[in-house]
């Protein structure tokens, strides 16, 4: 069995090399016949991008100045959007993309799948980096299960967290319009917004985010988190809350959800109609 002895040892070098998950995720480009490839794409580099770009600030970036590692994160969040080609790069982002009838359950799997391909190769292709360059570490959310066993307090937390920063989507992508520089306030806006959440809410690491949790744990640890707190704080919590602020937002503008009209709303638009009888 000469050929399965090499297999084998190919296998014994290989494994290492990728992270439990990688493959699946890689896998999950050419569903559909790779219909959604250019999705998986865009989630995949813009996750790079976005983790060494937004994670470097203080670490790599400002680490004496807050306001050095807030700009620097800013311009990360731009760059990271710009040049991956707007990705969602948060699943419970892309839950309430989906929940609004934005992609189909599909192409949301697909771009999921594709973050996580993205966070499972970042984090081991910035630790080379950093050792390489003799730079500070990049860390990663983690969940604290101490005094609180069952992830409540840390799931609350990212949930609000997660509300707030898909209102400052909706908000600055859908309800304001800032003419030619449109693309550039919105980001700008969207980055410090996103700054000011992570220093507000820091019971879970933070994470807003999933696939930074899931991700890094995995880089860490080599293994699936097995721990119910980790998932509930950072999957079951930030995507009820994703499909909580979806269904606010359909309460005020209107439109679907889970392709079903609400009884009630819109409030956007609602006014009183005008008196048609004018005083003679």
């Amino acid at each position: 069995m000469p050929a399965i002895t090499f297999l084998s040892s190919i296998y014994q070098k290989i494994a290492p090399i990728f992270p439990p998950g990688l493959a699946t995720a890689l896998a999950a480009a050419y569903i559909g016949e790779g219909k959604y490839f250019s999705a998986w794409r865009h989630e995949f580099i813009g996750t790079l991008l976005m983790i060494g770009l937004t994670f470097s600030p203080g670490k790599w970036i400002g680490q004496n100045s807050i306001a050095v590692a807030w700009t620097a994160h800013a311009c990360g969040v731009i760059a990271a959007d710009k040049i991956g080609g707007g990705p969602h790069v948060n699943p419970a982002v892309t839950c309430s993309m989906y929940s609004l009838g934005k992609c189909s359950y599909t192409e949301a799997f697909v771009r999921i799948m594709g973050a996580m391909g993205g966070g499972l190769v970042a984090f081991p292709l910035y630790k080379l980096v950093a050792d390489t360059f003799k730079l500070t570490p990049l860390g990663g959310p983690e969940f604290d299960p101490t005094n609180d066993e069952e992830g409540i307090h840390a799931a609350f937390s990212e949930a609000v967290a997660v509300v707030l920063l898909l209102i400052l989507i909706y908000t600055v992508n859908w309800e304001l319009n800032f003419g030619k520089f449109h693309y550039w306030i919105k980001q700008t806006l969207t980055a410090l917004g996103i700054r000011y959440i992570i220093e507000t809410f820091p019971r879970a690491g933070p994470s807003i985010n999933p696939m930074l949790a899931t991700t890094w744990y995995i880089f860490k640890t080599g293994n699936y988190p097995d721990h119910f707190g980790h998932y509930f704080a950072y999957w079951i919590a930030p995507f009820a809350a994703a499909i909580f602020a979806s269904f606010l937002y359909v309460v005020y503008a209107g439109g679907l959800l889970f392709g079903k009209r609400l009884p009630i709303g819109p409030v956007k638009g609602q006014v009183a109609a005008p008196d048609s009888k004018k005083k003679k």
